[in-house]
C-alpha cells in the first residue's frame, strides 16, 4: 500500500497522518509497520482522515500495536492542522468538526503570521464518570475516586475518568520523573479491573493551576504527551477539589492548557507542529 503522509506532533506526541476513502484497507496492520521506530517511520500512532457524513472529516487513529483508539486529544490537534494547512477543508474562521469514535468534536485553530495553524483548542466533550463508561469492573455508581489497586507490587489510589477513552489517574507526592512508569504502567494497563485496558497517568499537583504528568498510553506505552490524559487528570483533580477551572499540565513534551467548569465540556488547548512530508511505499 502506497500513500503520501505528513509526520506531525503535538507536544511531542507524534503521528503519521494521511487521507483516504478506503475504509476496507488493513490500517491496523499498516500502523504496526509504519509506527515502528526502527523499521518504519516511527510514531505514537497512525491517523487517517476519511470523509464523514456528520462532520468535516472522520478521524481514525491506530496505535503502534494495531489497536484502534476511540480518540486522541493531541491527535485531534495535529489532525486539524493537517487538514487546514493543506486546505483540505474550507474553514475561514479556523473552526471545523471532527468525527471520532467518541463523538463529533469541534476545534478552533489559531494561525501564525504565515497563515499556518499554530495552536488548536478542542471541545473534548463532558467527562464520563460511571464505571461502565470506563470499562471498569467496579460494583458502584461513579465517580470512582481513590480506588485501591496494587500493580506490580506498587499500591495505587486510582481515580477513573473517561474522555471517550478510559483513564486511571494516580496522584503523587513527589515528582512523576521518579515513578517507575515502565514497570508499573503495563501492569495497570492490562489489569483485570479494566475490560478494555486503560491509559494510566501519574500526576503531581504543584498548586491549583499547575500540575506535572507522565502517561502510559494503552497500546503505545509511555508517550511525551496525552491530550485526553491531561483532561482526565484535571477532571480527577477537580473531583478531589484540588484544582481550579484552568490548569496548565506540564508533560515531557511541553505544556497543555485544560479548562473544565466542573459540569460541562472539557477544553484542551495546545500546539500542533509539522515535522516533514514524505511517501510510504510498500516494497514487493
Amino acid at each position: 500500500m502506497n500513500f503520501d503522509f505528513w509526520k506531525m506532533h503535538g507536544t511531542g506526541n507524534d503521528f503519521v497522518l494521511t487521507e483516504s476513502d478506503d475504509l476496507d484497507a488493513n490500517w491496523a496492520e499498516l500502523a504496526v509497520r509504519v509506527c515502528d521506530r526502527h523499521f518504519g517511520v516511527g510514531a505514537d500512532g497512525l491517523i487517517v482522515a476519511f470523509p464523514s457524513a456528520v462532520a468535516d472529516r472522520r478521524m481514525r487513529i491506530f496505535n503502534p500495536d494495531g489497536s484502534e483508539a476511540e480518540m486522541c486529544g493531541n491527535g485531534v490537534r495535529v489532525f486539524v492542522k493537517y487538514l487546514l494547512d493543506r486546505s483540505a477543508v474550507a474553514a475561514p474562521e479556523g473552526v471545523l468538526t471532527v468525527d471520532t469514535l467518541a463523538g463529533v468534536l469541534e476545534a478552533r485553530a489559531t494561525r501564525d503570521a504565515q497563515g499556518r495553524v499554530a495552536t488548536v483548542r478542542v471541545a473534548m466533550g463532558a467527562p464520563r464518570l460511571q464505571p461502565a463508561d470506563i470499562g471498569a469492573r467496579v460494583e458502584q455508581a461513579g465517580p470512582v475516586q481513590d480506588l485501591p489497586l496494587t500493580a506490580s507490587g506498587e499500591p495505587l489510589a486510582l481515580t477513573l475518568v473517561s474522555m471517550g477513552n478510559p483513564h486511571a489517574v494516580h496522584f503523587l507526592g513527589g515528582s512523576p520523573d521518579d515513578f517507575d512508569l515502565h514497570r508499573i504502567g503495563p501492569a495497570v494497563e492490562h489489569d483485570a479491573l479494566f475490560a478494555n485496558r486503560t491509559n494510566f497517568e501519574v500526576v503531581r499537583l504543584r498548586d491549583r493551576t499547575h500540575m506535572d504528568m507522565r502517561v502510559w498510553e494503552r497500546g503505545a506505552g509511555e508517550t511525551l504527551a496525552c491530550g485526553t490524559g491531561a483532561c482526565a487528570a484535571v477532571v480527577a483533580a477537580r473531583l478531589h477539589d484540588r484544582a481550579d477551572e484552568h490548569v496548565d499540565v506540564n508533560v515531557p513534551g511541553g505544556t497543555l492548557r485544560i479548562s473544565w467548569d466542573g459540569a460541562g465540556e472539557v477544553y484542551l488547548e495546545g500546539p500542533a507542529a509539522f515535522v516533514f512530508a514524505s511517501r510510504w511505499e510498500d516494497t514487493p
